[in-house]
This record gives structure tokens, sequence and C-alpha cells, in this order.
């Protein structure tokens, strides 16, 4: 069963060339509904770009929340989504500033059992999915509740960085504290990355040949920018972010590795300069009174560095898992819009490390002799990787 006080945040820019996050985003009702699914209840909201969400369920009445960050619901109207009686209203509200709220009525006491959010990587536009079931009266009480304002804690690290020594990796766990990411049953994807991050992190440092940086090391909050202040502020010399997927279908299994798409740069170097204060931009160059243009132009040519050496992790972590046998995805390599790929400085990459929709992923997730494999994989991965980029800035200064 899913959290009491369930938040969802996307973190995938997603590829929105067409809307350049112009404008709210607004649900199309045409593709859309709330109607009865076997015993249950779906609810499927086609919206015009991905969006941040969370969800919760409150009594007195009974009735579901998705709040978004934001939604516009300009003329929306109940009629419009409700193709089932076990919602009895729906209403639409801005319940605070940067925040819309849609409330569901329920008739029954149904809690989420599943819920995602899917970016059509063609078109930019998202569709978020949710599944209700029945449970008895007094566990929807014991679910329900709405959670806290996430807080953002300041980025720290918990001793100082020494400049010399290993090359210093990032690892980053997916999502955090009210932003669990995907979810199946009692699988929850921020708790596995954790724990596969760690013990990644411990094998990197028994290794000696690398030192590893967590950019959260408990069930927290961390934004995006902080991961990265994190990183930087480690001297990492690259980054990557762990995740496990969810879709609608139970087949898709293995790992897959993201790197910033070309399209993506232009519009990551702009949200970068527009949301990072000027001395946590670029390692080692202090860009304050620049503005926003030339901070994207400083970071687009630091980016020329990066980019191909992203390149480069992400098909040797590849290569790595599959030399342990850990299951990789029929299409390993991709490319997109993801905002933790946002840093120009240090190559990162968003590994997707399996799929919690399907039952061998999850299964083999879910356990330390599972996660070996993977484990196995990404130090290999690394360390060849690292020696490759060291022969390479050789010949450089040759």
């Amino acid at each position: 069963m899913i959290r009491a006080a369930l938040a969802l945040w996307l973190l995938l820019a997603g590829p929105l060339a067409a809307q350049g996050f112009a404008g709210l985003a607004r649900i199309d009702p045409a593709a859309s509904g709330i109607a009865d699914a076997g015993e249950g209840v779906s609810v499927d909201l086609a919206l015009s770009q991905p969006v941040p969400y969370r969800l919760f369920t409150l009594i007195d009445p009974m009735r579901l929340v998705i709040e978004f960050r934001e939604v516009d619901f300009t003329g929306l109207i109940a009629a419009d989504l409700l193709r089932t009686g076990r919602i009895t209203d729906l209403t639409f509200a801005t319940p605070r500033p940067g925040w819309s709220r849609l409330e569901a009525t329920l008739a029954d006491s149904l809690a989420v059992t599943q819920a995602g959010l899917a970016v059509d990587e063609g078109t930019g536009t998202a569709r978020l999915t949710l599944q209700l079931n029945p449970v008895a009266p007094d566990r929807f009480a014991a679910l329900a509740g709405a959670p806290d304002d996430p807080v953002r804690p300041d980025p720290t690290l918990s001793a100082p960085v020494p400049r010399d020594g290993p090359l210093v990796i990032a690892i980053d766990p997916g999502h955090g504290g009210v932003d669990p990411g995907a979810l199946r049953g009692d699988v929850v994807e921020a708790d596995l990355m954790l724990r596969l991050s760690i013990e990644l992190a411990e094998a990197i440092n028994r290794s000696g040949t690398l030192r590893a940086v967590l950019t959260r090391e408990a069930d927290v909050f961390v934004s995006l920018e902080d991961r990265m202040t994190i990183a930087r502020a480690a001297g990492a010399g690259a980054l990557i972010s762990l995740h496990a997927d969810a879709l609608d279908d139970t087949v898709t299994r293995g790992a897959s590795a993201y790197t910033l798409n070309a399209e993506g740069v232009d519009r990551a170097a702009q949200r970068m300069a527009e949301r990072h204060e000027r001395g946590d931009l670029l390692t080692g160059l202090d860009l304050t009174g620049q503005d926003d243009r030339v901070a994207s132009v400083l970071m687009g040519m630091a980016r020329a560095d990066t980019a191909p050496a992203s390149a480069r992790l992400a098909d040797a972590v590849i290569d790595g898992l599959r030399s342990t046998n850990a299951a990789v995805n029929s299409r390993p390599r991709r490319e997109g819009r993801l905002a933790v790929l946002n840093a120009a400085d240090f190559p990162s990459i968003l590994l997707e490390v399996g799929f919690l929709s399907n039952a061998t992923d999850r299964t083999t997730l879910s356990t330390a002799d599972g996660r070996a494999p993977i484990v196995a994989g990404l130090t290999t991965a690394l360390q060849d990787w690292a020696a490759t980029e060291a022969a390479l800035a050789g010949l450089k200064r040759q």
C-alpha cells in the first residue's frame, strides 16, 4: 500500500522543445477520465506538459487530493472527467500561491495502490495515472493525512573535501523524503535507490581507485539544485543519478542510461543560469555580476568537453552491467531533457537500473544479493571510464 501522505515530485524536465516551459500545464478533458476499473477506480489525466505533483487522502469526508505545482484548471468541470459513481464530487481550486488542487470526494474507502507519470518523448505531453482499490474504513483512516510542505535542507558535507587523491564520483539516489518516486505496493523507488547508492558508494570506496560522495544519506528531500551543489562542493569528476522506472506494462525490464540530449543543452544552460547562485554554476569560476546570456555561453563551452565524457560514461556503464550479467534493457542508451543532468562542468548520467512495474526487476532490486551484480558492474564501469578519461586527458596535454 502506498504511504499515507504521498508526494511525487517529477524530476524530469521532459522533452519540451515546443513548450519551453511556457505557461501552465493544462488537462485535456477529451483524453482524460476517472472511471471504474475492476473493483476500484482509475484516474487518467492527460497533461499538456509534465508538472510536479503530490497526492494524499483525507477523511470527513473521505476524499483523494491531487496537488500540482501547478495546473491551469480554467474551464474544467467535474462532468468533463467523472465516469464513475464511486466519486461523488470533483472540485478544482488554488489553495495557495504556486499550487493547484484537484479534490475527489469518495463514496467508498479507496486507497491509491499505483501511481505514475509518463512523458511522451515525441510531444512533450504527460499522462498521470492512478489506481485506487477498496480498503477497510479503518485502514483508509490510518493512511489518510496531508503531507507537510517539503523542507529543502541546506546542502552540507560531513567532512572537508581533499582536493587531491582519487577521482570523486557523486552518487545521487533519486527522490527522497516527500518525493518517494515510483511505487508498486510497498516497494518505494526512493528507498531502494538509497540502499543501492550506499552499497555502490561503499564498493567504490573499497576499490581504492575512486572516492564516492552521496547527495543524500537518508530518506530526505534534496532539491535538484542542491544535489549538484553537493557534487560540485565535493569536487566531483562525475555524477551518476540512480532511478527505477515504472510503466503501465509489466514486461519492460533492465537498465538504461540517459544523457542530456542536444536539444536540451541550451535550455539546461538557461535554467541553470536562472535558478542557481552565480558562484555555483561552474567550478572555479566566479560569475558574480554576469547576466544569464554570458553564464549560458560559458556553460555551453564547458559542456563541449563534458557532453562527450558523459556519453562515454553511459556506454561504459552499460558495458559494465553486461559484464556482470545484470539485466540491461533492449534499448539501453537513451537521451532526454533530464534536470538532474544540467551541470555543465562535470559529466553526468541518469541510470534507470530497472522497472518497478516488472516483477523480476522489482524482486532483484529489493534484496542486497539481487543488487550485487549491479553494484559490481557499476564499480567496474566507473573504474574503466576514469582510466579512459585520464588517458584522453594525457593525450590532450601532449
